[in-house]
C-alpha cells in the first residue's frame, strides 16, 4: 500500500489508514480518536514538533512510529498532520 514503506510516497491519509487508525479509530488504549476535536485539541496546543516528537518516539503505550519501524519520518509526520487536520 502506498505510505506503508520507508520509501514509499508521503501520504499520510495511506499512513493513517494502513497503521494509525488500528488505534485512533477506536479510541484504543486511550488514543485520542479520529476526527476528535475535544480529545486533540490540547494536544495540537503542544504544537507539531511535540506531536511528531511523540509519534515518533512513542507515549503512553502507543510504540514508535505507531508499531510501523519501517516507516520514514516524513511519512509519520504526514500522517500527524492528516490526523491533526481532521481535528480543527
Amino acid at each position: 500500500a502506498a505510505g506503508a514503506a520507508g520509501s514509499g510516497p508521503v501520504d499520510g491519509k495511506a499512513v493513517y489508514e494502513k497503521t494509525c487508525q488500528v488505534c485512533h479509530a477506536t479510541g484504543v488504549a486511550a488514543a485520542p480518536k479520529y476526527g476528535d476535536k475535544a480529545a486533540w485539541q490540547a494536544r495540537i496546543k503542544q504544537g507539531e514538533d511535540t506531536l511528531y516528537g511523540n509519534a515518533l518516539k512513542g507515549l503512553r503505550g502507543m510504540p514508535a512510529k505507531g508499531g510501523a519501524p519501517d516507516l520514514a519520518d516524513a511519512q509519520v509526520k504526514a500522517a500527524v498532520d492528516y490526523l491533526v487536520a481532521a481535528a480543527k
